[in-house]
């Protein structure tokens, strides 16, 4: 992952300071690990939140490919990534068919 740092020039102050990543990097981390330890195929990170100890990030993948495409069941998985960029836990929290419409109830 790339490190960034604040705009200090101190070296001391540089050394003592931790890496951080922009919300659009944890995204990708967290959408390849739900890739890597599920096998399915991804539709897209539909959130990142920052939460007390890193990440939140919320991964859209197909579960089951249907015909018509408008019946493939999804399903959503959180992970939680640290400020390192590493993976602290992941589990599937909604299982859904593509056609129904969100209630908007999470």
């Amino acid at each position: 992952m790339t490190e960034r740092r604040s705009g200090t020039n101190n070296d001391a102050d540089a050394a003592e300071e931790q890496p951080w990543l922009s919300a659009a990097e944890v995204g990708r981390e967290g959408l390849r690990q739900v890739i890597e330890l599920t096998g399915k195929d991804p539709e897209g990170v539909s959130g990142v939140q920052r939460s007390q100890d890193g990440w939140l990030v919320t991964v859209e993948v197909v579960e089951d490919r249907r015909i018509p495409s408008s019946t493939d069941i999804l399903s959503t998985y959180e992970t939680e990534i640290d400020g390192d960029g590493e993976l602290l836990s992941y589990r599937r929290v909604r299982r859904y068919s593509r056609g129904l419409a969100d209630n908007g109830g999470g």
